[in-house]
């Protein structure tokens, strides 16, 4: 397993080698007792999951992190934890590799883009036993990316941008830190949702979002006050709870 715990900006981390899931891990030990705030991380992941139980390509290089949160909030609001995640990983790689933060999008609902590309995702997820606990899992494409995704992927070395997992993951414990002050416990969010939809990709623009049992179409009109996406169609504005967002490009 090979694992050590150091310190990541005043939070305590454990470092795998190899592990099945970051997340699967976090909430493991969530269910046994453990209080965060946590974050681990894996250089290989071999069980990887992204949303709606997708696999997530873990190759070796690339950034796999999880950050344990419990009690970060009631728990009717900490769905607004993917925007202050969003929030807090733009900054980390704006800081990291500055040349592109102008490229940087977000996409909703937690995904980051680069030129249009998916280049780093997150995943959410909760336990409410012993105590309600979040897991808050991070992939970055750092020297890799998938190919044949359904939705186009790059790496920040394909954009000449050559920083390593570990830089990332200190630049983004400390966005962490003050993104999570800044939300204050879901008590801040009109804040959170104005900074993220300053960085939001295809803000007015048509787009596509697909349901599980249909598909959208129209203009993405903002965020309501709980974050849910708005789409503005002929029949009037729809309010959308989750989905999956297409045809942004580069916009």
């Amino acid at each position: 397993m090979n694992r050590e715990a150091t310190d990541l900006a005043g939070v305590r981390h454990i470092a795998y080698e190899t592990l099945g899931s970051t997340n699967a891990e976090a909430l493991a030990r969530a269910r046994a007792g453990e209080r965060g705030p946590l974050w681990i991380t894996a250089a290989v992941q071999s069980a990887g999951r992204g949303r709606r139980g997708s696999a997530w390509v873990s190759t070796p290089g690339n950034l796999f992190a999880t950050l344990l949160l419990t009690e970060p909030s009631r728990p009717d609001v900490a769905s607004q934890l993917s925007f202050v995640a969003a929030l807090a990983l733009h900054d980390a790689l704006a800081e990291c590799a500055p040349h592109l933060g102008p490229l940087l999008k977000l996409k909703w609902p937690n995904d980051l883009l680069l030129g249009g590309a998916k280049l780093a995702g997150i995943l959410i997820e909760a336990e409410s036993d012993p105590a309600f606990s979040v897991v808050i899992g991070i992939g970055v494409n750092c020297a890799a990316h998938p190919g044949n995704t359904p939705y186009p992927a790059t790496d920040l070395s394909a954009a000449g941008a050559l920083v390593a997992p570990r830089q990332v993951l200190v630049a983004l414990a400390r966005a962490f830190d003050s993104r999570l002050a800044q939300w204050q416990r879901g008590q801040a969010f009109a804040g959170v949702r104005a900074d993220w939809l300053k960085r939001a990709a295809g803000l007015g623009q048509d787009i596509r979002v697909r349901l599980p049992e249909r598909e959208l179409s129209g203009r993405f009109q903002g965020l309501d006050d709980n974050g849910r996406l708005l789409l503005l169609a002929e029949n009037g504005v729809t309010t959308v709870t989750a989905g999956e967002v297409f045809d942004l490009g580069s916009r």
